[in-house]
């Protein structure tokens, strides 16, 4: 099984204001520290199990989008730019998109995710 590699969308670093690119080093070390984690979790699994692996990490990162999603109205409302946490939610947006972009996992994530919706108690039907 092929590792998952990730990478910081163009369009994410050039909404940055950062001229020092401190904030581009953080987001490159975020993802390079999610990127080790699922490659050593998945390691040896089959895709069925690495898709749960990843599915959990895909939870984390819309909890984490959602989050910062909930700081721009705040921080517009302090008269603060919210450029950061928008930049911060975009970022882990497409870090879901780019795990999908993996042929091998795709389906795999897609089935996982549905168990779980499925498994937490929500019918899709009763046919």
């Amino acid at each position: 099984m092929p590792d998952i590699e990730l990478g910081v969308p163009r369009g994410v670093v050039e909404s940055l204001p950062d001229e020092d690119g401190t904030a581009e080093q953080d987001m490159r070390r975020a993802i390079a520290g999610i990127q080790s984690r699922l490659n050593e979790e998945i390691d040896g699994s089959d895709p069925a199990e690495a898709a749960a692996v990843v599915a959990d990490a895909v939870e984390r990162m819309e909890a984490q989008a959602s989050t910062y999603h909930e700081f721009v109205p705040e921080l517009r409302a302090w008269g603060q730019s919210p450029i950061y946490a928008i930049a911060w939610r975009n970022l882990y947006v497409e870090l879901i998109g780019q795990l999908y972009e993996h042929e091998w996992l795709a389906d795999e994530l897609d089935r996982e995710r549905n168990f779980r919706l499925v498994d937490d108690g929500i019918r899709l039907s009763d046919l």
